[in-house]
C-alpha cells in the first residue's frame, strides 16, 4: 500500500517559508499603499491650491484686491469631501476612510475678522488623519493683498508673526507638543504616539 502525503517536517518547512514571504511582502505592500495615498493627497492639495489662486486672481480683477475663499472645497470637486459636526475625537474616528474634511470656520462663527485659520484632513486606509493648514485671512503687509497662506503652504508664506504663536500646539491632554508639519500624521484627536501603521 502506497500512502502519499506530506510529512510533519515538510509541513513545518512550508509554513516557515510562507511566514518569511509574508514578513517580507506585507510591509512592502503596506508601504506601496501608503505611497499611493500620499501621491493622491499631493494631487488633491495641488488642485485645491490652484483653485484658491484662481479665486484670488479673479477677485483682484473684480475688486483690485487679492483674497482667498473661506473654503477651497467650494471651488474644486474632491471625492469624499465631508464635514464633521463636532470637532472632536469621536467625530474624527467616525469619519469614513478616504474622506477629506475641513475644520469649522471659527473666525466667521465668532464674527471676527481674524486669520481665517482652518485645518484640512484626509483619513487614510490605516485610519490615520493627515493634516494641511489653510489660512484665508490677511497674513500679508502688502497693499491690495489680503491673502493668507494657501493649502499646505503655512508657515512658508510671509505671515504677521503668526509663526511664533503656532510653534507649539496643545494636544487633547493640554500638553504642549511640536508643530505638526503639513502632510504629516496628526494625532491631535487621539494623542496616539504609535507608528502610523498601527492606526488609532
Amino acid at each position: 500500500m502506497n500512502n502519499k502525503g506530506f510529512t510533519l517536517l515538510e509541513l513545518i518547512m512550508v509554513t516557515i517559508v510562507l511566514g518569511i514571504l509574508a514578513a517580507v511582502a506585507v510591509p512592502r505592500y503596506m508601504g506601496s499603499v501608503s505611497n499611493a495615498e500620499a501621491g493622491a493627497e499631493a494631487n488633491t492639495v495641488a488642485a485645491l491650491r490652484d483653485a484658491v489662486e484662481q479665486y484670488a486672481t479673479q477677485k483682484f480683477l473684480e475688486t483690485g484686491r487679492y483674497e482667498y475663499p473661506r473654503n477651497p472645497f467650494d471651488y474644486v470637486e474632491v471625492d469624499n469631501y465631508t464635514t464633521m459636526s463636532n470637532w472632536d475625537e469621536e467625530d474624527a474616528l467616525a469619519v469614513s476612510i478616504g474622506s477629506w474634511v475641513i475644520s469649522p470656520d471659527w473666525d466667521a462663527e465668532d464674527g471676527i475678522d481674524g486669520w481665517g485659520a482652518r485645518e484640512i484632513f484626509h483619513k487614510r486606509r490605516d485610519g490615520n488623519l493627515y493634516w494641511w493648514s489653510y489660512y484665508y485671512g490677511d497674513l500679508t503687509d502688502l497693499d491690495a493683498d489680503d491673502r493668507g497662506a494657501n493649502v499646505g503652504l503655512y508657515p512658508e508664506n510671509p505671515a504677521q508673526g503668526v509663526q511664533d504663536e503656532f510653534d507649539i500646539y496643545h494636544n487633547s491632554n493640554g500638553e504642549e507638543g511640536p508643530w505638526v508639519g503639513n502632510g504629516e500624521r496628526d494625532t491631535y484627536f487621539t494623542s496616539d504616539t504609535d507608528p502610523a501603521t498601527d492606526g488609532f
